[in-house]
């Protein structure tokens, strides 16, 4: 409420009385999902999180994320059935404020800066394959310039990879492949890292909106640094435990042409390119890029292409030794337009591939070269999304119009045979997501 009264010399001074209706101090939320993936992996997922809003009556906010996930594989033909389980704790304290000595908080007093710290573990138990614990902290910062532009910086980001127990199995893998025993082995990871975002779209009635979204990474070079410095006997550990050494950005460029409400035409551009640095042959495993799947080229299986024209011989692990680069361009273009209210339609056409920053014997053809957009994979499909507001259910049915690993053969997918059913089953992809994929 505000009133205004005129006063002798002409000026009118505003009262104003702000009735606000705060928010509950504790939520506890749950959530049950159900998970499909390309890879015909299934299975349910539980999150469980607990919210204070106030928790040191500073308006700090404390979150603590538990998941559990269990996931089966659909086999099929003479692919085994795997199982994978998976448990994450997650904890986050928020700060409205700059943490830090000094006079900072007067440089961002009209950004609204805040000051997050979050402690992490997880638990990934890929039965028949390994186990795997990892542990994860960071502290850092976040802040909106205006409310098109955000900035997030993280002076402290640390990982630390466990891979508690192997099978056989994939003993024999990792001595076939020492890149991918060498991502596995470099158990700790510290980083510093920045992202920034420049977003038009919280202007819903914008006719032309673009998206800009950068992100750098670095690890190891501290440490590398002082190892050196001071003469250590082993320079590539710290504490015991060999560091991953990197350097890794992203960039993702999008552009929405809207020619109606609900008739939109997104186009969208993503890069990212990761180089690994002194003792690191290939980027840690969790850091790597993989293409396919419904956010990225959705007419082959998540994390089924590539790196370049490397294709592999057997799929009897059923999708777990993820294809995987240290170089990743993807490009996107979707037509979206609805039927009704709720029901909506979208066609679209995908390009992309991932690619090696080194060469690897053990995944010929992987590595990127000049010849890289010869190596681009295409697929084109149509979607369904059911749009309720602020919940999108999305299908999206698509096929690979272009295989970059049959260079010889031709890439290039001319005929449709739908009524063949070993063509659906190899061609056919189906993907099934909550949300649009950008």
């Amino acid at each position: 409420m505000a009133d205004t009264v005129l006063r002798e010399d002409g000026t009118y001074p505003l009262n104003a009385r702000i009735l606000l209706s705060p928010l509950n101090k504790r939520a506890v939320r749950a959530e049950l999902q159900g998970v499909t993936k390309s890879n015909s992996f299934v299975g349910p997922a539980l999150i469980l999180n607990y919210q204070n809003r106030n928790i040191f009556r500073g308006g700090e906010i404390f979150n603590l994320t538990g998941k559990f996930g269990y996931e089966t594989q659909v086999a099929s033909g003479t692919r085994e059935a795997l199982q994978s389980i998976e448990f994450g704790l997650t904890g986050s304290l928020v700060f409205p404020r700059v943490i830090f000595p000094g006079p900072w908080s007067d440089r961002f007093r009209f950004s609204i800066p805040k000051t997050r710290i979050s402690l992490g573990y997880e638990y990934q138990n890929r039965t028949d394959l390994y186990l795997l614990y990892s542990y994860n902290a960071s502290f850092g910062y976040f802040w909106n310039v205006n409310r098109y532009v955000y900035h997030e910086f993280n002076p402290v980001s640390l990982s630390i990879v466990n891979l508690a127990r192997t099978t056989p199995q994939f003993d024999e893998i990792l001595n076939a492949n020492p890149f991918l025993r060498r991502s596995f082995e470099q158990q700790f990871i510290s980083g510093i890292n920045y992202t920034f975002n420049f977003n038009q779209l919280v202007d819903q009635d914008r006719k032309n909106a673009i998206f800009f979204g950068a992100t750098v990474d670095f690890a190891g070079n501290l440490f590398k640094g002082l190892n050196t410095a001071l003469g250590s006997e082993n320079p590539n550990s710290i504490f015991g435990l060999e560091f991953a050494q990197y350097i890794k950005g992203d960039i993702d460029l999008r552009y929405y042409r809207r020619f109606s409400q609900e008739n939109i035409l997104v186009s969208r551009v993503f890069a990212g390119y990761g180089a690994p640095l002194g003792n690191s042959l290939s980027l840690p495993f969790v850091k790597q890029y993989f293409s396919g799947g419904p956010r990225s080229v959705r007419a082959f299986r998540i994390r089924s292409l590539g790196p370049g024209t490397f294709v592999p011989q057997s799929i009897g692990t059923g999708g777990f030794f993820d294809q995987a680069g240290d170089i990743r361009l993807e490009a996107n273009l979707e037509y979206r337009f609805p039927f009704n209210k709720y029901l909506k339609g979208a066609l679209f056409i995908d390009a992309g591939n991932v690619w090696l920053y080194n060469e690897n014997e053990a995944l010929p053809g992987g590595k990127f070269t000049n010849s890289w957009a010869e190596e681009l994979a295409v697929g084109a499909g149509y979607g369904i999304r059911v749009d309720v507001q602020f919940f999108v259910l999305r299908l999206d049915i698509a096929v690979p119009v272009r295989k970059p690993w049959l260079l010889e053969e031709g890439p290039w997918q001319d005929r449709l045979r739908l009524g063949d059913r070993d063509w659906r089953r190899d061609n056919l992809v189906l993907n099934f997501a909550i949300g649009y994929p950008f």
